[in-house]
Parts: C-alpha cells; structure tokens; sequence
C-alpha cells in the first residue's frame, strides 16, 4: 500500500516553502530540465500541424515561427524572472494570486489544469491511433495501455518522470536534426530523387515569400496554430520547486529558447521547404512525411509515426506531472480540495495526480463514443485555456518588475531583457493572435467557451469564499 502524508497548509513563510520545495523532492536534474525546456516546444505542432499552416502561408510560414519565436522567448524570460525571484512549484498561479490577486490565482490554476488534462485526453487518443499503424487493435486498449503507464510512472517518483520526458524529447530532437542533416545533404551532393530538384530558391520562387492566397493576410491568420504548436514551453516552469538546483538549471534551460526555435522550427522549416515545393504540402499530411516521400525514402512514414508517437505520450507524460502539482498548489491556498494535498513517501500529489488520470480515461471514453466536430471544439479551448498562463505570466513581470524597482521586493538575479516593454509587447501579440482567432470561424467556437468557463469559476470562487470568508486564501498578498 502506498504511504501518504498531508501537508500543512502555508503558514505564509514563502522563504521556508521554496528552500523545501514545499515538501516534494528535489529531484531533477540539469540533464532532465534542459530536456523538458526542449521537448516543451517540440510537439505534434511542427511534426503535423505545420502541414497545414504551409500550404495556407506557403514559405512565410518561416516568419511566422520565428516572429512567434520571439515572443515565446519574451514569455520564458519573463517567467524566468519571477522564478528566480522565487521559485515555486505553483508557479503561474502562484505569481498570479501574488501579484494580481486571489481570484487570478485561482482562475489562473484551475484552468491550467483544464488545459493538461484535455490535451493529455487528446494526446493519449492520438497516441492510440498512430499504433494502429503497426497492429490491428482497438484503439482504447492502446490508450488504456499508455494511460496507466504514465501514471504509475508519474506516481513512482518525480526522477521516473523526468528520465521519461528526457528520452521522449531526445527521440523528437534526434528527428529534427537528422531530417536538417539529410535535407542538407540534398541540397550539397544531391542525392536522393530530389536532389535534381531540391534547391533553396524554392523559398521565394513559386509565388514569393508570402505565396499565400492572401499575401501577408494567409501569414497573420497561421499565427494562431504557429502559437499552438508553442503550448507547454512554460512547463519548465512547473518543475521549480523539484529542481536540485533551480537557481542555476533554470536560467540555463530558459535560455536554450531561442536556439532551439531557431534550429528546430525555422531551420527545419528552411531546409525542408528548399528540397521539397511548398506546393507538394497538404493540410492534414505532416511535412516530414511528404519530404521523406518525395526523397524516395520509404521508411519515412513509419519513422514519423514513431516519433508523432513519441510526442503524443510526451504530452501525456507532461500533463500527468503537471495536473497534480497544480491541483496541489491549489488546495495548500485553500483554494481547491484539501485532500490534493497529499504527497507520497516519494514526493509524488497521489491524489491529484490519480484524480487527473481518472478524468483523462474518461476523455477517452468520450472520444471514442462522440468523435467529430464537438471534440474539436474542446481541443480549440484548450489552447486558449494554455495562452492564459502565458498573459497571467507576462502580467505578473510586469507587476513584479514595477515593484522591484520601487525597492518594494528583492530583484530577480536573472531579469528579462526589454523589462516590462517586451512583456507588453508579447501580450499585444497574444492579443492579436485571439483577434485572428475570432476571424476564423473553425477556431471562433473556441473563444465562446472562455466566458463560460470564466462564469463557472467565478461562481466557484464566490461559494468558497462564502464559506471562509475570512481564510487566507482570500486575501491578496503584500
């Protein structure tokens, strides 16, 4: 039987919490945390949405990645500050209920959570689903399978889950740069059926740059899934309060942000569209698959199925390490079930880990009795649910950098370059990115579920406070 202890509630010693790592264990390392920063922005985004966005965009599609680059950097070294200001397991919510106020705390915790479990109950469905491409099972035994994997994975220890995480993020890298290496290869000794062919003229030569059906208008409507595919860049900050050395891995991890956009969004992009015609790509069909097809190489399909794959479960992996911790947070602020406060003999939340686990099984049941368009819709929300922790992270820079130089609060050893000018230029990206949201009626849908869910949480926290009115989970902190 598996031991579990409760912990106390926070005694408001926020300097204790964080030495403590508020009881879990401080068990990743350097190797583990820079792979967890990589593999966060290396998902089924780039390996089959960019299909999509090349054939709306065509080769500006390389813009749209490094400008979303750019502001993903701004997010990470805003968040980067606050952690090293105080590094907490919490997180953005934990920044949010202390720079903004309690309800943004909760608000900005819940709906992180909502957002990993619907993406772990998309992305262990999918998983399920590239396994057909070897064997002939039904679907939810996969997704069975995967499910309780990860979770007594996630449940053994928090070094388990990290180990996990490291080598799914290696198998996704080791894709990326062995595409890059061979399409290199085309474009030197051209070799391959489209060596003939291969050339980086193809970059601006069928149409131009912007050969979109809109111009520069089909490249600002891809920002949306450009942002997508970015989501769970900022898991990196979750892991703070199980870092062995936080104040030295993160830093470093964070700043691995704008090479590794570099290398593997824009430069996989750059080499991929100078050997293969942006006209060869279409929606739905991942662009590794149809380089590897026009090279003439035949195992390419079953190549990125493995690593699709391998994605998938990275995701999974992630959201089950992450809803836990959250519904923890949660619950020490008093604002969530005090029985997700328990943590195993080895620093795992049992209860809120399990209880997400659960409610990922169910997902997959609902997939497979309701697929279609209603599914979709619930995936569309939750990337919105994901870009909220991006604005609470952004939000609370800002607050927390006006503070410090006011000398109001310790500064942060590891300040965001630009200060709070490129946190307000990162939320006015954002802020474009849901306005192109609105004029695309496939993802419009999405916007309509944020007020209801808003709706339901401020009701939530009305009921809470009215039954402890007076508790400090209510009280905006100094």
């Amino acid at each position: 039987m598996t031991s579990v202890r409760v912990d106390k509630q926070h005694d408001g010693n926020e300097a204790a919490d964080s030495a403590s790592g508020e009881g879990y264990h401080r068990a990743l390392g350097a190797r583990q945390i820079q792979m967890i920063a990589i593999g966060g922005a290396i998902g089924t985004g780039l390996f089959l949405g960019a299909g999509k966005g090349i054939s709306k965009a065509g080769p500006s599609l390389i813009l749209a990645y490094a400008l979303a680059g750019l502001v993903i950097f701004f997010i990470m070294r805003a968040l980067g500050e606050l952690l090293m200001y105080r590094p907490v397991s919490g997180s953005f919510s934990e920044y949010a209920r202390e720079f903004v106020g309690p309800f943004a705390g909760f608000v900005t915790g819940w709906t992180y959570w909502l957002f990993w479990v619907v993406t772990g109950i998309t992305e262990v469905t999918a998983a399920a689903t590239y396994m057909t491409y070897w064997w002939d099972i039904p679907q939810w035994i996969s997704a069975l399978v995967f499910t309780v994997i990860l979770y007594g994975a996630n449940l053994i220890s928090v070094k388990l889950f990290g180990e996990l995480e490291f080598w799914f993020s290696m198998v996704k890298v080791t894709a990326i740069v062995g595409m890059i290496l061979i399409c290199a290869g085309i474009l030197t000794i051209g070799f391959s059926d489209a060596g003939d062919t291969a050339s980086i003229t193809h970059l601006w030569d069928l149409g131009g740059f912007f050969a979109g059906e809109h111009g520069i208008g089909s490249t600002l409507m891809t920002l949306q899934m450009v942002m997508f595919a970015f989501l769970a860049v900022e898991l990196v900050g979750v892991t703070a309060g199980e870092s062995k050395d936080p104040k030295t891995v993160l830093p470093k991890a964070i700043n691995t942000v704008p090479w590794r956009i570099a290398v593997f969004y824009v430069g996989a992009l750059i080499m991929i569209l100078s050997v293969v015609p942006w006209t060869h790509f279409q929606p739905g069909v991942s662009p590794f698959v149809a380089a590897f097809e026009e090279m003439g190489l035949s195992v390419g399909a079953a190549i990125v199925n493995f690593v699709v794959l391998t994605a998938a479960l990275s995701s999974c992996n992630s959201g089950m390490y992450s809803t836990g911790r959250m519904l923890r947070d949660l619950a020490l602020n008093g604002q969530g079930p005090a029985v997700f406060t328990r943590l195993t003999k080895n620093g795992t939340p049992l209860v809120g880990t399990t209880f997400s686990a659960a409610l990922m099984m169910v997902g997959v049941w609902i997939n497979y009795q309701w697929p279609g368009d209603a599914f979709n819709y619930v995936v569309s929300f939750a990337t919105i649910s994901g870009m909220w922790a991006w604005i609470m992270i952004l939000v609370c820079q800002i607050r927390y950098r006006l503070k410090a130089d006011r000398g109001e609060l310790p500064q942060s050893s590891f300040k965001a370059p630009g200060g709070i000018w490129a946190s307000v230029f990162a939320l006015a990206f954002i802020g474009l990115v849901v306005v192109t949201m609105g004029m695309d009626a496939g993802n419009r849908v999405a916007l309509y579920g944020a007020p209801v869910w808003g709706l339901l949480l401020a009701v939530s926290y009305l009921v809470l406070k009215a039954r402890n009115p007076e508790g400090a989970a209510f009280a905006k902190r100094s």
